[in-house]
């Protein structure tokens, strides 16, 4: 099954690229290409969605008697900038194929698609629809962690009530601009001080954000990526200086700063102890552009691989010796 949520307006065969309420939607589509036809999508209430979900996680094996490694993912995928919602669900579709499919599916994935314009050309101006976007992701956010709140409570009084799924998130580009003000609203919000993670695993893959989003180290301060850090158990930054989309992004819109998904951690600030990146400058095919590389993640199957054993959980000591990371190993752990 596929899911949905999104907060493009409703045309003729589709959605657009201006922002409408938040609708939500799933799909049985029987190959991943359909997600591309308007049709192939159902709306649902935003009650029905949430018990539909619920009911395909509580399928999930439980937690008291499954290795963390096997735990079953409910996990979003936040796409970047240059998306039409059809190229979004494309490329929805491939995680999907990749680690959400067959008999070594990891769970469920559901995409949020907010109204990037699609165009390179609009490159400036889609920075304030993310922040826009930002605000109903943290809706989205914040009633998941309403609904965790409440398993956690009836788990305390009963174990066998607990969350059969691992909460995680995918984010490419943009949208982990998108990510990054979402979770600092729910932070504020819900969070501070720290009660309860909302997210197992994030990671951020060619992040269009500043690389020095988290110097505000484990202090609770105000900080760029303060609500990542802190509402997360693990976030890893998946980078290549290879990526000329994010030299343009940092040539043209930010002064000072290098971008996150480029040229990884600013290491002269301090980093949360649960924040690290990983070079994936080998992992992608040489024969590609710079421009070709800011989405090229999605594309190489050992990327996947990668991605699988970080949402798996797996410890950066064994995942720094283990044949998943690329050759050029993260600077530090």
């Amino acid at each position: 099954m596929y899911w949905m949520i999104t907060n493009r307006n409703l045309e003729a065969g589709g959605f657009g690229s201006d922002f409408a309420d938040l609708t939500y939607w799933k799909s049985i589509a029987a190959d991943p290409n359909d997600l591309v036809n308007f049709a192939a999508w159902q709306q649902l209430a935003p009650e029905a969605f949430q018990a539909a979900l619920v009911q395909v996680a509580d399928s999930f094996p439980h937690p008291l008697v499954t290795p963390s490694e096997d735990q079953k993912h409910v996990n979003i995928f936040v796409p970047g900038f240059d998306n039409s919602w059809s190229s979004a669900a494309q490329r929805y579709g491939k995680i999907v194929s990749n680690l959400f499919s067959g008999p070594n599916s990891m769970g469920e994935c559901i995409l949020f698609n907010w109204p990037s314009k699609g165009s390179v050309a609009e490159y400036l101006p889609d920075r304030s629809e993310a922040r826009q976007s930002a605000d109903d992701f943290a809706e989205v956010l914040s009633d998941l962690y309403d609904w965790m709140s409440a398993k956690q409570a009836m788990a305390a009084k009963n174990p066998a009530d607990a969350c059969k799924a691992t909460t995680s998130l995918i984010a490419h580009s943009m949208g982990n601009y998108v990510l990054e003000n979402a979770m600092n609203v729910v932070w504020t919000r819900k969070n501070r001080p720290l009660l309860m993670s909302l997210m197992n695993q994030v990671i951020m893959v060619a992040a269009d954000v500043d690389n020095d989003i988290f110097s505000s180290g484990d202090a609770v301060t105000h900080g760029d990526g303060e609500g990542i850090a802190n509402l997360s158990y693990r976030v890893t930054a998946l980078y290549t200086g290879r990526d000329s989309v994010l030299g343009m992004s940092a040539g043209l819109k930010h002064f000072g700063k290098r971008r996150l998904g480029r040229s990884g951690l600013d290491r002269t600030c301090p980093v949360p102890d649960n924040v690290w990146d990983i070079d994936c400058s080998t992992l992608l095919a040489p024969n590609l552009d710079g421009v070709q590389i800011h989405g090229a993640y999605f594309d190489e199957p050992q990327c996947y691989v990668l991605m699988r054993s970080l949402l798996q959980g797996t410890d950066r000591s064994v995942l720094l010796a283990s044949e998943a990371m690329p050759d050029a190993l993260p600077r530090t752990q």
